[in-house]
């Protein structure tokens, strides 16, 4: 793999109507080989999800990469794209990959960058 952001990356799943049906089973015991060549760990799979807002009707997974390229080259993979059929036939899915904040990260800095666009924008 290349160099990367030294940012963590995140494959989160939001899935619903997962029929229980032995392909999904076999999806479930092929994905970790998939992920470990990248890095991939588990954060979130099969947990209690507990609504606050919204409605939510089904599953959430979050896996963490160490990078968003190294999350890319798994969803890419041949491994994984081997299993994907597995769970899009027998789910509603709806799944993205996401960067993480990089150490350290304050929501003030990024409320003075909008702050200053607005200034410029008025």
């Amino acid at each position: 793999m290349t160099a990367t952001s030294g940012r963590p990356a995140y494959a989160v799943g939001y899935l619903r109507d997962v029929a229980p049906v032995p392909q999904v089973a076999e999806y479930i015991e092929r994905i970790e080989a998939t992920m470990a060549p990248f890095g991939g760990e588990w954060l979130v799979h099969g947990s209690s999800l507990v609504p606050l807002e919204g409605t939510w009707t089904g599953a959430l997974v979050v896996i963490r990469f160490p990078s968003l390229e190294a999350a890319r080259q798994w969803w890419d993979s041949p491994a994984y794209r081997e299993i994907a059929p597995l769970r899009t036939d027998h789910s509603d899915s709806m799944v993205c990959l996401v960067e993480g904040v990089p150490q350290g990260y304050l929501a003030a800095t990024t409320a003075a960058a909008l702050r200053s666009q607005l200034a410029v924008a008025t």
